[in-house]
């Protein structure tokens, strides 16, 4: 495949319309860049994989950065790694620096986003060729240490695990046929179900149903009410923004980047936490932080470009070890699943000109993400004003549609969108954690077969801890993680504790 080959108007075109249909989804309360990405996945069958990666990219991106016009209009953030942008935007705002305040968080975007697309390129080829190295073994355990990782980072670690736990059985429902003695052995499932679930559920509507439709059952339920404060834009009216806000920020714009770009890498961890982590260090380290949540530039920086470093990170570990770094990056393995790629450690040595073009896409979109939003954003804070009851039916219909289209109208892939959408509604009710559950579902069917193919290749159970120094640093990373958890859970413990007596 010729790289200029596919540098045409269609390719940068997709980027564009992709940029804009995700600024759009996540400055609207409620519909975030991985409700975007999931929603218009369908779409990528007709482009083919370099144009249909190209849109998700921009769509990505967009989303992203798209969150940040209803945190600072609105107090409310668009998308969850925007919650520290109201800290000081909202205040901003209020002051009649509403213009202000998105430009600067704009331009902290644009170098957050090509600081991680310039790690991704350098780092990513060398995280894959130290991956091709892995046993069946080493690859069960990065599976395993992923899984724990973002189970311990929930909010209720027990809940987590049995989220991914509960992943992994409902990707394991079809038939097994990893091992001679188990060709083509249905199991867990009725006999009426073996025609349509002999594959499984399908990736994608469950992807559609769980990041598009329950989001829209859970507004449903509130009436799809608007954003309280609707209407009330407050663009200008105070200081007017110049980039000599930036001087003296260089170090916390990298500072805040790198940590989101880290971030991004450690699988289902999100980009709150990424923002959360770069807005405490630069409160920390900044040496006027009295300011930061009154209004403060630095704050916004910090927040915006961590949030935005975070698409690159996320597409490390996907990229090099086939394991989704968030949500978004987990629908994105659909797409090549659309066009029977399996990404992985392989995958860039065997799709160097994808390889680059994805880097390209990801370059573009941030660029066009800058120039649509800095030059329009008076124009595009006006989306928040958009009701629901419009927007949403048009979204279950493409979600519908697209649900029926992937495996060229295969109704049963409609019912299971309806079905994983009021689960994933359900999920959300009673506590579930999505991220580990959808992981968990991803992952599920090859952590079985690393493990099958182990206990084939060395005999016993054993050989997971004593097969190399790799399995055994990995054991450790889990240990860790799961320590780490259950310390941050007594401490907050201790200081819930505290409070009360106080």
């Amino acid at each position: 495949m010729d790289i200029l080959s596919h540098l045409t108007p269609m390719f940068f075109t997709l980027i564009a319309a992709g940029t804009l249909i995700g600024i759009i989804f996540g400055a609207i309360p409620g519909m975030t860049a991985t409700m975007a990405v999931a929603v218009c996945l369908p779409l990528t069958y007709a482009f083919g994989l370099v144009n249909g990666i190209a849109l998700l990219l921009g769509l990505y991106v967009g989303g992203i950065s798209g969150g940040m016009v209803p945190a600072v209009l609105l107090n409310i953030p668009g998308t969850p790694s925007s919650i520290t942008t109201t800290f000081d935007g909202y205040p901003m705002a209020q002051r009649g620096e509403g213009e202000r305040a998105l430009k600067t968080g704009i331009v902290a975007s644009i170098f957050g986003g090509l600081f991680s697309a310039a790690v991704l390129f350098f780092f990513a080829p060398v995280l894959a060729d130290f991956a091709i190295k892995f046993s069946y073994v080493e690859k069960f355990l990065i599976i395993l240490l992923a899984l724990t990782v973002i189970a311990s980072l929930c909010s209720n670690m027990l809940m987590g695990i049995f989220s991914g736990v509960l992943g992994v059985w409902l990707s394991l429902i079809g038939t097994y046929s990893i091992t001679e003695g188990g060709n083509g052995e249905p199991r867990l499932m009725f006999d009426f179900m073996q025609y349509y679930l002999i594959d499984g559920f399908s990736l994608l509507p469950v992807l559609i149903g769980i990041f598009g439709l329950s989001t829209i059952l859970l507004d449903a339920e509130n009436g799809f009410a608007d954003a309280p404060g609707q209407g009330r834009i407050k663009l200008q009216g105070g200081a007017r923004f110049s980039f000599s806000i930036f001087k003296g920020q260089l170090v916390n714009l990298i500072r805040s980047s790198g940590i989101g770009t880290f971030v991004g890498m450690l699988p289902g961890v999100g980009g709150s936490a990424a923002s959360v982590l770069a807005y405490s260090q630069e409160k920390n380290f900044s040496r006027d932080s009295s300011q930061m949540g009154k209004g403060a530039t630095q704050g916004i920086v910090a927040s915006e470009s961590s949030n935005n470093a975070l698409t690159g990170g996320a597409l490390v570990p996907l990229l090099s070890l086939g394991i989704p770094g968030d949500s978004t990056t987990a629908i994105l393995i659909g797409a090549f699943t659309l066009q029977g790629i399996q990404v992985g450690p392989l995958f860039i040595g065997n799709n160097m000109d994808t390889w680059y073009l994805m880097i390209i896409a990801l370059v573009a979109a941030n660029v066009l993400m800058f120039g649509i939003m800095y030059f329009a954003i008076r124009h595009i804070a006006k989306v928040i004003e958009v009701p629901k009851y419009i927007l949403y039916p048009l979204i279950v219909m493409m979600c519908v549609v697209g649900a029926y289209a992937i495996n060229y109208g295969i109704m049963f892939d409609v019912w299971t969108l309806l079905i994983f959408g009021v689960f994933g509604y359900v999920a959300q009710k009673i506590g579930l954690e999505v991220v580990p559950l959808i992981i968990g579902f991803i992952l599920g069917k090859s952590a079985e077969v690393y493990f099958v193919k182990s206990i084939e290749s060395y005999g016993n159970l054993t050989i997971f801890f004593t097969k190399s120094p790799i399995a055994v640093f990995l054991w450790v990373l889990i240990a860790v993680s799961v320590a780490f958890a259950i310390y941050l859970r007594v401490r907050n413990r201790r200081r819930e504790a505290s409070s009360l007596v106080e």
